[in-house]
């Protein structure tokens, strides 16, 4: 494919600019002490960054419309420099929280801005491939950006981070300017065709699972770092390399949950993956004395949430897909507020309890997503077998 390499490039731009927003979970407890907040306050620093990224981000596309596509791309890694150069220059927990926002929509427009670039590239039948190599780059800024990160800060400090991945976008706008052509805007999708599709129920219930399953998942992840070292025997040094590890799993876990819902279908597969994640959750909360043993439950936490994420999206795809781009990216909207919604509960639990709570409440998420999910599955079961008799009858 001739333009192979452009969409290679947008989807390793989208990793970097990515990793800006999740980066800050592998290091609340740096961030916390370098402005000399609790922890509990530092996740409203992740937070306040989903919220952006699910209203902003939107938002701001639309408004965009009508602008030129490379130009859009541009636009967004100016605001993702600005952010990065507010966050290391900028004293004090304020302007921290401003640039989580100027941030979030630098790299949400971006990554949505990728997506159709990458789609206009690509030859006729090839568009989703093309959408999925930039989406790779958006989840290994989740997957492997944050321990990534937790090296860098242990060993240059956390602000080397944003100073690099703000040089980084630097440098990707010239390669923006030069390898992608101009493409002419287009027209915003009407927000009352995105809600009416909430009136499906499948697709609505589909939407309640994700958030559920996200925050289970964004709950402990946002508080991974102080839990590890405050609550299990892993030492800081090790701190990252576990991370590392289990960022390994969860794309082991995501690729592994692909190939198995092909093979034995949406609800036996989520259904199966959500289970194995609550259970590892309760026995990381309960077995913290052996660095080993905890290291194990983590790639197992890992791997298994992230193998509930294929069926999550071939589940709404399935009831409409006519309308696939704005499930995935309504799916997208959810996925950020679950995570605001994380680190805003975990930063009360973290204050008013103990760190140790996070597991607790993280599993019960999910087991209320695994409840869901059997609930919609066995209503769809059975309105199939009702549309089946009453065809057979007529």
């Amino acid at each position: 494919m001739e333009n192979r390499w452009k969409i290679g490039l947008l989807a390793f731009i989208s990793f970097f600019v990515s990793t800006s927003e999740y980066v800050i979970a592998g290091i609340l407890d740096k961030i916390a002490a370098w402005v000399h907040v609790s922890v509990s306050t530092a996740g409203q620093l992740i937070t306040v960054c989903a919220i952006a990224n699910a209203i902003g981000s939107p938002l701001f596309v639309m408004a965009t419309a009508a602008m030129n596509r490379r130009n859009l791309l541009i636009l967004s890694l100016a605001l993702v420099m600005v952010g990065c150069a507010m966050t290391v220059l900028l004293p004090g927990f304020d302007w921290l929280l401003l640039s989580r926002i100027v941030l979030a929509i630098g790299g949400g427009v971006f990554v949505i801005g990728a997506k159709t670039v990458a789609a206009a590239l690509a030859p006729p039948g090839r568009q989703a491939n093309a959408i999925a190599t930039v989406l790779t780059g958006f989840s290994a800024a989740l997957i492997v950006g944050v321990p990534i990160g937790r090296v860098m800060a242990v060993a240059w400090g956390w602000p080397v981070i944003f100073l690099g991945i703000g040089v980084l976008s630097l440098l990707a706008v010239g390669t923006v300017w030069f390898a992608i052509p101009t493409m002419e805007g287009e027209t915003p999708v009407p927000l009352r065709r995105q809600l009416a599709l909430l009136r499906n129920r499948n697709i609505l219930s589909g939407f309640a699972i994700t958030f559920f399953w996200q925050f289970g998942y964004a709950m402990l992840y946002a508080y991974i770092a102080p839990y590890l070292l405050n609550v299990t025997s892993v030492s800081e040094r090790s701190v990252s390399t576990v991370l590392l590890a289990f960022g390994i799993a969860t794309l082991l876990g995501s690729k592994f949950g692909g190939f198995v819902t092909e093979r034995i279908g949406i609800p036996r597969s989520l259904i199966g993956s959500m289970t194995l994640q609550a259970i590892a959750l309760v026995l990381l909360s309960m077995f913290t004395g052996s660095a080993f043993v905890t290291t194990l439950l983590l790639l197992l936490w890992g791997f298994s949430a992230w193998a509930s994420g294929p069926g999550l999206q071939f589940h709404l795809i399935d009831h409409a897909p006519a309308a696939a781009g704005i499930l995935l990216s309504l799916y997208g909207s959810i996925l950020q507020l679950s995570i605001a919604a994380a680190g805003s509960i975990g930063g009360m639990a973290v204050q008013n309890l103990s760190v140790r709570a996070v597991p607790w409440i993280a599993a019960l998420s999910v087991v209320l997503g695994v409840g869901l999910a059997a609930g919609s599955f066995l209503y769809g079961s059975r309105r199939k077998t009702d549309e089946g008799v009453k065809e057979y009858g007529n």
